[in-house]
């Protein structure tokens, strides 16, 4: 193992070898039986009460809003004993990778002292107030890695908004992996990503977020931040991206690899829940172009709230004939933290419509159908929730407009914010393509699509999943877009003048042989493939990594196929080979040097054409 990098950043780029999947023998025990009954039941009944203990104020009743169930801990400043509830759940939750409990963690405005918030699986926490000055915890809200030993690769689903942080020693730790957000968050110290020690580390997103000083992403391998402020910066491994990110350092890929654009070219931040008074509202951020900084650093935010009186609030156990009938209604969708099974596609038609999660709940379609298909329409808001394949195949799980859709989005586009897609890993699960996004102008903020490398049901053939992404609308933007392990291609792109502002890939883990992925005269599936019709697309910092376990001796084309054409351009591109275990020939289309040995050194390419 390499010698881990100084405090003071002195020893870059360290290659953080072997990605977190050769251990995943070590996450057999990730879901062990629950310690406290706290867990959402994973069948279609609904959860049982956790124990008075565990509750917080979370029985308590919403205005016009019935409750939020069970496994939403609400707490305000007089709330006796946060500090054990808090560890309560991060027992439970702390290796838990693939169990079924889900948990909010919610902050009424005010002050709280001598706090450190454990995040664990499936862990949300946040401030309840409009600005996130508005709930200070004075003390740490952190993720490390002790449960996989110094590793936080696999430190996945977990997430912290809209909170102000007084550190306690000055520096928050966040040491996360994929499907961790960091949004909304003012620390008033310094943020350091990687794990105690300085092990292992594969992340991450910010967005929206003040970080008064230093962020150190010691051995975080890749990274992106949008629309922020940072009070300096430390270190990069082989990817760190910025767009619209005040203090961010200057553009120097590969050398050091920051990629950073001034601005982000639109952008809307994803909705939350608040307090007015004694009310519960949904707050829907306005969208922006040309973006820099956060949204709420100069005065209250500008938006508009919705009252949670015109928001359904589901239970897991509620039916999807139940949630399309609210749909109907009028009514948004309140995802409560928990499992919900599907057997019908949820179908969003209204223009405007928010479906918001709390906790990752999770949808699971049981029968091969869609989860979720939005209509083309304006303004769809989908955040803070996971999809879980089934174990019959469906052909998608999330379609975002229906095929041959072309409205104009512009003026107020569907946004995808959080929403995480997993096949396999937590059971049996197949789907063809995981996400179609077919309406014009959808911007996708932060996803992580994977096909589980390990956990229970995976297998060449057994979580069989072709296809990450398919993108066929035009003006479709991505703001930090993470798609890994599928069959074939991870992400493809059909629609005009598209673009991708940070990109992460794995491929597949698990291909038997040569012959397996083998793409007529091509070596391989491209990572991301731009179809050969576009003819004006255009992406910022992206990376894909291999890592043939099964056959070392598989040998990829490139991590990155595109028309040549001048319109179809691409800014600062890298492909690395983790630890020799298969090699790319080049980084996009034919060009770029070809990964050799097991040095995990990037090949990289600063512009194509």
């Amino acid at each position: 193992m390499p010698t881990p990098p100084t405090p003071d950043g002195s020893a870059t780029r360290r290659p953080p070898f072997p990605r977190r999947k050769m251990l995943a023998t070590m996450a057999a025990a990730a879901s062990a039986p629950s310690l406290l009954a706290l867990s959402s039941a994973a069948s279609a009944a609904p959860a049982a009460s956790p124990p008075a203990a565990a509750t917080g104020r979370s029985a308590a009743a919403l205005p016009g809003g019935g409750d939020l169930g069970p496994n939403v801990l609400v707490f305000d400043p007089s709330t006796p004993g946060i500090q054990a509830k808090l560890d309560q759940v991060f027992k439970q939750q702390e290796s838990a990778q693939f169990g079924t409990g889900r948990y909010a963690l919610l902050f009424k405005p005010g002050t709280y002292h001598g706090l450190n918030a454990q995040l664990g699986f499936y862990t949300s926490i946040a401030g309840l107030g409009l600005s996130p000055d508005d709930t200070t915890i004075n003390g740490d809200v952190t993720v490390d890695a002790g449960w996989f030993n110094g590793n936080a690769t696999q430190n996945f689903w977990r997430s912290a908004e809209n909170l102000a942080l007084v550190p306690v020693n000055g520096t928050n730790r966040w040491a996360v992996a994929q499907a961790a957000p960091f949004r909304r968050m003012h620390v008033k110290g310094g943020l350091n990503l990687s794990p105690d020690g300085y092990g292992w580390a594969s992340g991450g997103y910010i967005a929206d977020s003040r970080i008064d000083g230093t962020v150190g992403p010691y051995s975080q391998q890749q990274w992106y931040t949008r629309d922020s402020s940072v009070g300096g910066w430390l270190n990069a491994v082989w990817n760190m991206v910025f767009s619209g990110v005040e203090g961010a350092p200057a553009q120097s890929f590969p050398d050091p690899p920051y990629t950073t654009l001034a601005t982000t070219p639109v952008s809307r931040e994803k909705p939350f829940l608040y307090l007015d008074g004694g009310n519960y509202k949904v707050f829907l951020p306005e969208k922006r172009t040309n973006a820099r900084g956060t949204t709420w650093g100069s005065g209250t935010p500008r938006g508009t709230s919705v009252p949670l009186t015109q928001f359904y609030v589901a239970k897991p156990g509620v039916t999807a004939a139940t949630l399309n009938a609210a749909l109907d209604q009028g009514l948004h969708l309140l995802l409560t933290p928990g499992i919900y099974h599907l057997d019908r596609a949820v179908e969003v038609k209204r223009a405007g419509t928010v479906v918001l999660g709390l906790g990752y709940a999770t949808l699971v379609p049981d029968n091969g159908v869609t989860a979720m298909k939005v209509a083309d329409v304006d303004g769809v808001r989908l955040a803070g929730f996971l999809i879980d394949a089934g174990p019959v195949n469906s052909p998608t799980l999330l379609e975002v407009g229906p095929q041959g859709a072309s409205a104009d989005h512009s003026a107020s586009p569907t946004t995808v914010q959080d929403v995480f897609i997993r096949i396999g890993g937590a059971g049996p699960g197949k789907a063809t393509t995981s996400m179609v996004v077919n309406s014009r102008h959808t911007i996708i903020d932060h996803t992580w699509v994977w096909r589980a490398d390990h956990g229970d049901g995976v297998g060449w053939d057994t979580n069989r999943a072709d296809y990450g992404i398919r993108v066929n609308g035009a003006d479709v933007l991505a703001t930090g877009l993470f798609v890994e392990h599928f069959n074939k291609y991870d992400v493809q792109w059909y629609g005009q003048r598209g673009r991708t502002i940070f990109f992460q890939n794995e491929k597949a883990y698990d291909a038997p042989d040569q012959a397996a992925i083998q793409n007529g005269s091509i070596k391989g599936y491209a990572a991301y493939k731009v179809a050969d019709s576009v003819t004006a697309h255009e992406g910022w910092g992206l990376g894909s990594y291999c890592y043939y376990k099964d056959d070392p001796t598989i040998r990829q084309d490139h991590g990155f196929a595109v028309p040549n054409t001048a319109g179809v351009k691409f800014h600062n591109l890298l492909v690395v080979s983790l630890g020799g275990k298969g090699q790319y020939e080049h980084v996009i289309n034919t060009t770029g040097a070809a990964t050799s040995g097991d040095t995990t050194k990037p090949s990289t390419v600063v512009s194509y054409p």
